[in-house]
């Protein structure tokens, strides 16, 4: 099933994991003017309107949209990073203003460009960082560590020990990847992952990061402006436009799709690989 700016986006049921309800977020600067709610003095700048959509156990979703879509916005809603002017967000059937902010951050795992490590601390020690936190046993910890690296594509002896300056730009993404996963958490966001590597190392990893999310099963949420990435890694595409949903659809069916924003996106691509238009 597909949707575009005129059809109903797919409701929030009992399955969903990530649900997003009539969301939208707001902040102050040049833009819409302050409602009576709002208060006096100043304008509202509207980042997401009227955003509904749900994401179920398992689902790979991709967020696609040009810079300012309001895409990143959505990611940091979900972990409680921001919250929602109005409308709820709901992370496992709780609203997240409901959730504990470090209860509800340790559940989900989070990767971002140029992975974030701690240039101090060693690949395995900040691979075992939230575990550790959790209180997991050392023995437990080296192990999934291990298995971490293994999973990412790296030999777990000879890079446990090195420090993230030892390591290519494609490299420190990887170790990023194992230790958002370290804990085994349900859900994993990533915001824009690869963006900062080189065209080359990008593809390999969009590659080998769609087969590893396959076999893992987990909950993923992935803001993308690379629709080829999107492909790769996600079951589903939601294109956002102006802070609203205008397509959400599985990768083949997004193709298709007639809007002029989707063919925006489609086009390109088409057009690099060789694909009538």
């Amino acid at each position: 099933m597909s949707t575009t700016l005129d059809a109903k986006t797919p409701p929030v049921t009992a399955q969903t994991i990530i649900g997003f309800e009539d969301v939208t977020y707001r902040i102050e600067g040049t833009g819409r003017k302050r409602d009576e709610k709002g208060g006096r003095g100043g304008n509202w700048r509207v980042i997401l309107n009227g955003v509904s959509f749900g994401v179920g156990a398992g689902e790979r979703v991709a967020l696609l949209g040009r810079s300012g879509s309001g895409k990143t916005t959505l990611l940091k809603l979900v972990n409680r990073m921001l919250l929602a002017s109005s409308g709820e967000v709901k992370v496992e059937g709780r609203a997240t203003r409901e959730w504990n902010a470090i209860e509800l951050r340790r559940r989900i795992g989070y990767v971002i460009q140029e992975a974030g490590l701690f240039p101090h601390f060693t690949v395995g020690e900040n691979i075992a960082l939230v575990p550790g936190l959790l209180g997991w046993e050392r023995k437990r910890t080296a192990a999934r560590v291990d298995e971490m690296l293994s999973l990412v594509g790296l030999a777990p002896k000879e890079f446990r020990e090195r420090k993230p300056r030892e390591l290519s730009g494609g490299q420190r993404q990887r170790v990023g990847v194992a230790r958002a996963l370290a804990a085994d958490p349900p859900i994993l966001l990533m915001d824009e992952p690869f963006g900062a590597l080189d065209p080359v190392t990008r593809a390999e990893l969009q590659v080998e990061f769609g087969k590893v999310a396959q076999r893992l099963g987990k909950t993923i949420v992935l803001v993308t402006h690379d629709l080829r990435e999107a492909m790769q890694i996600a079951s589903r595409i939601v294109l956002l436009q102006g802070g609203r949903i205008v397509a959400d659809a599985g990768p083949r069916e997004f193709l298709g799709i007639a809007h002029r924003e989707v063919q925006s996106f489609v086009a390109p691509l088409k057009a690099e690989l060789g694909m009538p238009a």
